[in-house]
């Protein structure tokens, strides 16, 4: 895949193909079992299926609205001299002489235990279109200074 965000795109659309035949098969058929039971209105069974059909229908607008929003993101226009979606940063902590190294991705593809900090984060929008040597903002307490080691 050439499209860095080809994968993320077909991974929301594997989970909206997912939901949208929970939403028109599985839930339809829960409704139908439930009803069934009788009375509707002390019938747990029915209430919790139409909660989840609720549910899925909102993901599922959430997702499309996601994919639509990723269609729309060109990634030629990252800047190179500042941090952005896919920049490899190096974080010194002054106080600490300490080194930590994120890499800029989507909330999709976010694992902070490898590093992978989603540009929707804290961290992330702190250290969003900075440049090598600007002081990052992620430091989390006003006593310490982070610095955007190299991109």
């Amino acid at each position: 895949m050439s499209d860095p965000l080809a994968k993320i795109k077909k991974k929301l659309q594997d989970e909206i193909d997912q939901l949208s035949h929970e939403l028109s098969v599985e839930l339809p058929k829960e409704i139908a079992v439930a009803r069934a039971h009788g009375d509707l209105s002390e019938n747990a069974e029915y209430k919790f299926a139409k909660e989840r059909q609720s549910f899925v229908n909102l993901k599922i607008t959430h997702l499309k609205k996601r994919m639509g929003d990723l269609s729309m993101l060109n990634l030629t226009n990252i800047p190179k001299d500042r941090s952005g979606y896919g920049s490899r940063i190096v974080v010194l902590d002054v106080q600490r002489d300490a080194k930590i190294e994120y890499t800029l991705v989507s909330s999709e593809e976010a694992d902070a235990e490898k590093g992978l900090i989603s540009t929707t984060s804290p961290i992330g929008k702190a250290l969003l279109n900075r440049k090598v040597g600007e002081p990052s903002g992620c430091s989390g307490r006003p006593t310490r200074q982070n610095h955007v080691g190299r991109l």
